[in-house]
């Protein structure tokens, strides 16, 4: 078991048992303070995954564009939900699919998009959108050039 200079176990800190309680529970969630029709720009330039074939691990950044309804993500719910792919073995389009639906389903927004801009592996750089819903709204976006 891998532990901490003081003795406790790596396995159950608090980032890794918040991080495990965001993939079961319902995201955090606020009501919309306006009726007004507006956008919000996340981006979360940490992700990380493992590739579905070699175990290697991916980096990228997610982006995510939405028009909100009712509901609004919490801001730490939305970094941990994200952060939750870290140990998993999935493929850029369905973490990225994985993403819009869960936000989608959750949140009811007017319309979203998610974009996973991934960092090159092999020369080869990757960026996937996905979209759902009214995104009229949503201004171009700019890939990294990462």
């Amino acid at each position: 078991m891998l532990t901490s200079s003081d003795g406790l176990s790596l396995a159950n800190q608090y980032g890794d048992r918040a991080i495990a309680q965001t993939r079961e529970a319902l995201l955090e969630k606020w009501p919309s303070p306006s009726q007004n029709r507006y956008t919000i720009h996340l981006e979360h330039p940490e992700f990380t995954a493992l590739c579905p074939r070699s175990g290697y691990p991916d980096f990228g950044t997610i982006v995510v564009d939405y028009c909100p309804g009712e509901w609004v993500v919490e801001l730490k719910a939305f970094k941990l939900f994200v952060n939750s792919f870290r140990n998993e073995r999935i493929s850029h389009e369905a973490v990225t699919n994985a993403i819009l639906d869960r936000l989608w389903e959750e949140l009811a927004p007017h319309g979203i998009r998610v974009i996973g801009d991934f960092t090159r592996r092999g020369g080869v750089k990757t960026v996937i959108t996905v979209k759902k819903g009214d995104c009229n709204d949503f201004d171009p976006y700019q890939a990294n050039p990462l």
